[in-house]
């Protein structure tokens, strides 16, 4: 959807922006582009746009060099969404929203009701927010509005300036979640600027991690975390890439334990004893259609009764699916030494911190060989 082909960006004075950059974003995909201040970053993005020209290369949208289209017409068709949003003041957020369908030429119906289309889609209710004007809106909510406008014209390529660097961390972090869920609703082509690593692996597909003015790697969160390309990259993503590394790594259910199983209205005495037999001190409660109940100790089944009667409810889970990190954090909030992994109300499985540790090692792995993560066995990751 967006390729650069050799690429430099020269200012009069002398100074290389971009130098002979050449890299693609496939449609659909979201790449994040990281580095320092200067770097040349947000000179790359803009000049998807052309509100900077290169000074050689070409770059291609949509299979047409920019270079011949009207730039007026070019910014019109891509979303541009900046770090403090840039809203009209004297206009409502409504017609803040509609403001690219309407210089487009749509009637002005058809615009509003865009616009009340995109503000819903990002967690603003239009008939609340819709009549307010931006000083009545907080930063985040603020934050949502430029993206309903960015999005009002269903533009295929969006560009985002450190959307999120204006607000404070909670809302930073509330604010991605709630684009990467509508990301995954409107799957725009999207290259977005950040100085953050964190937010990078957080919200990228793929990242371009830039030196001065040049992409020292260009590939999947995991591997950039996993398997640093040369020293600098080494050095920017931190000596806790590992931990970084934890929030792009998804729990699959090979990395889960499989414990002891009760049922709910099994008496408690025979499960008890059934747990002594084996070596356990607890289990998990499931009914006959696999879906959890909570969890029982042998302690407990000694009052008698059923195991139902004496089953904790299950507070230390997770959905399949979710990173590492995540349960990393549940095990820790409930000082668990495990955590319940379901798929919908259905049981996996348990995710240990053994078995997390390994889940980690072993995706470091897969990338390493450029693999998948089941092809590598877990004995070749407890080895190593």
């Amino acid at each position: 959807m967006i390729r650069f082909e050799q690429v430099t960006k020269r200012y009069p004075d002398g100074t290389t922006a971009v130098d002979d950059l050449s890299f693609e974003v496939a449609e659909g995909e979201l790449v994040t582009l990281v580095g320092p201040s200067g770097c040349g970053k947000t000179t790359t993005m803009m000049m998807v746009n052309r509100l900077i020209e290169p000074t050689c290369g070409r770059i291609l949208v949509d299979g047409r060099d920019i270079a011949g289209v009207d730039p007026v017409r070019l910014r019109r068709r891509i979303g541009y969404v900046i770090q403090q949003v840039g809203l009209f003041p004297h206009r409502t957020v409504l017609d803040n929203t509609a403001t690219v369908p309407a210089l487009l030429g749509w009637k002005r119906a058809r615009a509003r009701a865009r616009a009340a289309e995109l503000l819903e889609l990002v967690g603003l209710d239009p008939g609340t927010y819709g009549p307010r004007y931006p000083h009545q809106l907080s930063g985040g909510q603020r934050q949502r509005v430029g993206v309903a406008r960015a999005l009002a014209a269903d533009p295929p390529v969006l560009l985002m300036d450190e959307p999120f660097g204006a607000v404070d961390p909670v809302v930073r972090e509330q604010l991605q979640d709630e684009f990467l869920r509508m990301q995954a609703e409107v799957r725009k082509t999207v290259l977005l600027v950040t100085h953050d690593i964190e937010e990078a692996v957080r919200l990228g597909d793929r990242i371009a991690v830039y030196g001065q003015g040049r992409i020292e790697q260009f590939d999947t969160p995991g591997a950039v975390l996993g398997a640093p390309a040369t020293p600098y990259v080494a050095s920017f993503v931190g000596a806790d890439r590992g931990l970084k590394r934890l929030s792009v790594t998804a729990i699959e259910p090979a990395d889960l334990e499989q414990p002891p199983v009760a049922r709910p209205d099994e008496p408690a005495a025979r499960a008890r004893e059934r747990l002594l037999g084996e070596g356990a001190r607890w289990a998990v409660v499931l009914d006959a259609d696999g879906e959890l109940h909570g969890w029982a100790g042998v302690g407990e089944l000694a009052a008698g009764g059923t195991v139902g009667d004496r089953a904790h409810r299950m507070t230390a889970w997770v959905p399949v699916g979710a990173p590492l990190k995540q349960a990393f954090g549940v095990m820790l909030q409930h000082d668990a030494g495990w955590v319940a992994v379901l798929d919908g109300a259905r049981f996996l499985g348990v995710l240990t911190p053994a078995k997390l540790h390994e889940a980690l090692r072993r995706s470091v792995d897969a990338d390493a060989r450029g693999v998948a993560r089941g092809q590598v066995p877990f004995d070749s990751v407890a080895d190593a």
